[in-house]
């Protein structure tokens, strides 16, 4: 069956639920046409989501020509080496690059960072209004917090923070065809800037793990320049937009209910089982990337030829009621708590330990200091990015509330 859904408009966006619902009502697996990507099939249930994202025989990222799937003929050269990550290998070169970070990501790692990302946020929510009020949470924190955080962790320097913000701002504004070669010109830089950063490691030493990612460089790691580029722009990226959503999504709920607020103020122990269920409400990744299906195959009830494209909606898998009770309802207490929002299989998010202590760690800092945390404007002037696949919070003016700005 066909869907029709608009996946960039304020209205979806503003209620991912109602528009998930009437996509699901249309099948589990439903076709329609997604811009850049084209025709494609998705998958809107969290069995057929996980079908898709586990079977990786079936499933592939890649056509045997390499081709990867979503990066189309005539995209600029350039997007071909940042192609070239994780997130778009199949096996055995997906295991081959994480393999070269995952120690960095384990839970004792994360766990050691726990001190420093509490202080980087303690110190971020004390200088929220430095500049005056109402303040935007967006940039003044829920951006500045996993930055700071992925930074330190690669060894990049924080004084060229401004740069990245910039570059992701541009990497993920894109919408269609013309943002595409638009975009030309800022990956360009951002793949000088750390082919330079990467040789001055080489040449210097450094610390972090692009430090690192060089000493197994150097030990001989089965690792090319352009793998090396791309595996430090991924962590870069992703290592902080989601979260930055993820934060800010968080704070946006909450202010529109106080109530929630407040019993997640009266203790924070809480904190874990609220962090899980911002991850399911919110779901700041909205999509999967598209796959390739190698070989005609049935996926729940649908016919899907070999060459077909499909996509696995996260979103849709997180509002399944097969999955999850009242999925349209924010329940901070949610016990289980059946969500994807990091994916399943092999791809299942490398960073997940850390943005969930990023998560937990900001809202503490935030409502500690800042306990009555008011939206500066009402819940219906809250916009967010145009962008298909990312649910991102443009600007979210916030002011302390009582007794505060």
């Amino acid at each position: 069956m066909k869907a029709e859904l608009d996946f960039a408009s304020q209205e979806f966006f503003r209620d991912p639920a109602a528009g998930l619902k009437r996509l699901q009502a249309a099948g589990p697996v439903v076709e329609a046409k997604f811009p850049i990507v084209g025709r494609v099939w998705m998958a809107t249930t969290q069995e057929a989501v996980s079908r898709v994202l586990k079977d990786g025989r079936v499933f592939t990222l890649r056509k045997d020509d390499g081709t990867v799937a979503g990066l189309r003929w005539w995209m600029p050269r350039i997007f071909r080496v940042f192609a070239n990550n994780m997130l778009n290998m199949d096996e055995p070169d997906h295991t081959r690059l994480r393999s070269l970070v995952d120690e960095a990501f384990r839970r004792r790692a994360v766990l050691d960072m726990e001190p420093r990302i509490r202080a980087i946020a303690d110190e971020l929510a004390d200088d929220l209004f430095a500049q005056g009020s109402p303040a935007d949470l967006v940039t003044r924190f829920a951006r500045m917090l996993p930055l700071s955080v992925i930074c330190e962790l690669l060894g990049l320097p924080l004084e060229d923070r401004a740069k990245f913000i910039a570059w992701a701002g541009r990497a993920t504004g894109v919408t269609g065809i013309l943002g595409f070669f638009r975009l030309a010109p800022t990956i360009t830089a951002m793949k000088r800037y750390l082919g330079e950063r990467l040789e001055r490691v080489r040449k210097s030493g450094g610390e972090g793990l692009i430090a690192e990612l060089v000493r197994v460089e150097k030990e001989g790691a089965r690792l090319s320049p352009d793998e090396m580029i791309a595996m430090v722009f991924l962590l870069l990226l992703a290592g902080h937009e989601t979260t930055t959503h993820l934060i800010s999504g968080s704070v946006f709920e909450l202010a529109k209910n106080p109530g929630l607020r407040d019993w997640l103020e009266e203790d924070w122990s809480r904190a874990d089982l609220a962090v899980e269920e911002f991850l399911r409400f919110v779901c700041p990744v909205q999509f999967s990337k598209p796959r390739f299906v190698r070989q005609d195959v049935e996926l729940a009830g649908a016919r899907l030829k070999r060459g077909d494209q499909v996509m696995a909606l996260l979103a849709a898998a997180n509002m399944d009621p097969a999955a999850n009770v009242a999925p349209e309802k924010l329940d901070l207490a949610r016990r289980p708590n059946h969500h994807v929002a990091f994916g399943t299989g092999i791809h299942f998010c490398l960073g997940y330990q850390l943005a969930r202590l990023e998560g937990k760690c900001a809202l503490q800092a935030l409502y500690t200091r800042w306990p009555k945390l008011t939206l500066a404007v009402a819940p219906e002037e809250i916009r967010w990015r145009t962008r298909p696949g990312l649910r991102a919070i443009v600007s979210l003016p916030v002011t302390a509330g009582r007794n505060g700005h």
